[in-house]
C-alpha cells in the first residue's frame, strides 16, 4: 500500500508501527454551525482511507475529535472563538449550540455510510489532558506568558518551519495575522488562552496556579491547536501511524500539532499525514464565511441523496481540487442508479457454475484489481472505472453464464470495500410482483398484448422498470 505522506512529498510505502493494527486520527468539525459538503468530503475520503487500511488485513482504531472549544475564526489565535460566535447567531448557548451541530454531524456521518471511528472525542472532555500537556512544555522551556495567554515559543522548536517548509522570514515581513506585539516571534501560538476583563467567554475553566505567573485566579480555556496534541496522547499514544486533514491545516493547524507534540514528547507525533484538497463551487472555495455552501439536507431538497454526493466525491482523487456543480452530481447519481441496475440482477439470476475462461469469471478477479488501484495512494477514479468496466459487461452479457455467487460476492466486496451499500440499497421484490411478471410473460407468449401491457403498467406503477431481452424479462428500480 502507498500513500502520499505530506512531510516527504512524495507517494511512498506505508508500512504502520504494529502489523496488526493501524492508529489513525482524524481532525473533525467545529461544531458551531451545519457541515457542508466541503467538510463531509474530507470524511468520505478517509472512509475510504480505512476501508482500504481494512482490505490489506490491519486492524484500525481511529479517533476523530469534534472541536466545541477554542477555534477562534482566523483559525490562530486572533478574533472570536467559533463557538461563541455560533451562540449569539443562533440565540443558543454555547454548550446548546455544541450538542445540537455534534448530533447533526454525527446524523449526516451515518447518512453517508461512513464507518463510525472508535473514539469520537469532543475538545471539552480532554481539558486535564490540555493543561497536562501544557505542564510539560513549560517544565521543559518551551512556553511563556503574556497578557492573553500561555504561548508556545517556536524559536525553542528548531524545526518548526521544516514540515509545512514555511518561509518564516516572510512571514516576519507580511505577518500571517495581525501581529500581537507581545509575542516573541511571529509564528509562536497560544496554547491556553485567558479570559480578560470584560470579554465574554461561557467556557472557561481554572487556570492552574502553577501554569501562569500571577497571584489572582484567572480562568481561560485551550488554544484550538493543543486539543488534538492532547487528545492523540490520551486515546493513541505518543505516536501515531496517520494523521489526515485537509489542506488547509498544513501550514497552521499540524504544523503547531507537530510542534508541541515532539516539543513535549521527544518522538515523532505521526508517521504519515495525508491531506485531502479542498472542493470549489464556481471556481471559489467552499467556505460558511464566504456563504457559497451547501448542506446534504439542502442536496437532498433538491432531489439528490447523501450515497449520490458520496459517489461524486470518490470520482475524484483526495488530493485534486474539484469544482462541485450539480451537473457533475447528477452525472454521480447516474452513475449509481446504473450501478444499483447491475446489482439486482443478483435477484434473477440461478446459482449457475461458471465455466473456467468464461468472461464472467473476471468477477472473481476484480477485487484484487480494485484494491490494486486503492493502494495506490487511494486511487478511487480508477477503482470505480474499473468497476464501470465490468458493470458494463455484465449488464450486455447473457445471464445464464453469470454467476449468481460470484456476483453476489463482487457487490459485498464493493460495500466493504467503498461503503456504497449496493446491496442494502438493492433488496428484491414482492412475491405478488414476481407472479405479475410471469403473468405478464404469459400474456405475451399468448399475444395478449392489450393485457401484457396492462400488466406492465400496473408493475410500474409500484416504482419497478421492465427490461425485455431474447431469454427473458429483467426487471430494474424505476421512478415510482
Amino acid at each position: 500500500m502507498k500513500l502520499y505522506n505530506t512531510p516527504e512529498r512524495e507517494v511512498v510505502e506505508f508500512k504502520p508501527m504494529d502489523t496488526r493494527e493501524v492508529k489513525v486520527y482524524t481532525c473533525g468539525p467545529t461544531v458551531y454551525d451545519y457541515q457542508h459538503i466541503g467538510n463531509y468530503t474530507a470524511y468520505v475520503y478517509w472512509d475510504v482511507l480505512v476501508r482500504v487500511l481494512r482490505l490489506n488485513g490491519w486492524k484500525v482504531k481511529r479517533v476523530l475529535n469534534i472541536t466545541d472549544v477554542g477555534h477562534l475564526v482566523s483559525d490562530e489565535d486572533e478574533g472570536e472563538d467559533k463557538m461563541e460566535k455560533g451562540a449569539r447567531r443562533t440565540g443558543k448557548t454555547v454548550w446548546e449550540v455544541a450538542e445540537y451541530y455534534t448530533e447533526d454531524f454525527l446524523r449526516n456521518f451515518k447518512k453517508l455510510g461512513l464507518l463510525e471511528p472508535n473514539v469520537i472525542s469532543k475538545a471539552t472532555d480532554y481539558i486535564a489532558e490540555d493543561l497536562e500537556l501544557i505542564r510539560t512544555l513549560k517544565r521543559k522551556g518551551f512556553t511563556y506568558e503574556i497578557d492573553d495567554g500561555i504561548y508556545f515559543d517556536t524559536a525553542k522548536f528548531p524545526r518548526y518551519a521544516e514540515f509545512a517548509r514555511i518561509d518564516v522570514e516572510a512571514l516576519k515581513a507580511g505577518a500571517r495575522v495581525e501581529f500581537n506585539e507581545m509575542k516573541r516571534n511571529v509564528t509562536d501560538f497560544a496554547l491556553w488562552k485567558f479570559v480578560r476583563a470584560g470579554e465574554k467567554h461561557d467556557m472557561q475553566w481554572e487556570t492552574p496556579v502553577d501554569l501562569f505567573d500571577g497571584d489572582e485566579e484567572v480562568m481561560g480555556y485551550p488554544g484550538w491547536h493543543i486539543e488534538c496534541s492532547a487528545i492523540i496522547k490520551a486515546t493513541l499514544g505518543e505516536t501515531i501511524d496517520i494523521h489526515t486533514g485537509g489542506i488547509d491545516h498544513i501550514p497552521v493547524h499540524h504544523t503547531n500539532e507537530v510542534a508541541q507534540s515532539e516539543a513535549a514528547h521527544d518522538v515523532k507525533l505521526a508517521n504519515y499525514w495525508l491531506h485531502n484538497n479542498h472542493i470549489t463551487i464556481d471556481g471559489q472555495k467552499v467556505s460558511k464565511s464566504l456563504g457559497n455552501t451547501y448542506t446534504l439536507d439542502q442536496l437532498e431538497e433538491r432531489g439528490f441523496s447523501a450515497a449520490d454526493f458520496k459517489l461524486w466525491v470518490m470520482q475524484g482523487h483526495y488530493q485534486t481540487g474539484r469544482n462541485f456543480s450539480f451537473e457533475n452530481l447528477e452525472a454521480a447519481k447516474n452513475r449509481l442508479k446504473a450501478w444499483r441496475s447491475v446489482a439486482v440482477l443478483r435477484h434473477q439470476l440461478h446459482d449457475t457454475i461458471v465455466r473456467d475462461g468464461d468472461k464472467n469469471t473476471n468477477l472473481l478477479k476484480m477485487p484484487e484489481m480494485i484494491t490494486g488501484a486503492l493502494n495506490d495512494n487511494l486511487n478511487t477514479p480508477m477503482a470505480l472505472a474499473m468497476i464501470d468496466e465490468v458493470f458494463a459487461r455484465l449488464g450486455n452479457s447473457n445471464l445464464e453464464n453469470v454467476s449468481k455467487k460470484s456476483l453476489v460476492g463482487f457487490l459485498e466486496f464493493l460495500d466493504e470495500a467503498l461503503g456504497i451499500d449496493l446491496i442494502k440499497a438493492t433488496p428484491d421484490i414482492s412475491e405478488e410482483l414476481k407472479r405479475k411478471i410471469l403473468a405478464r410473460e404469459r400474456a405475451r407468449a399468448e399475444r395478449d398484448f392489450a393485457g401484457a401491457d396492462e400488466i406492465r403498467e400496473e408493475i410500474e406503477a409500484e416504482g419497478i422498470i421492465l427490461r425485455d431481452t431474447m431469454n427473458r424479462t429483467l426487471w430494474e428500480y424505476g421512478e415510482k
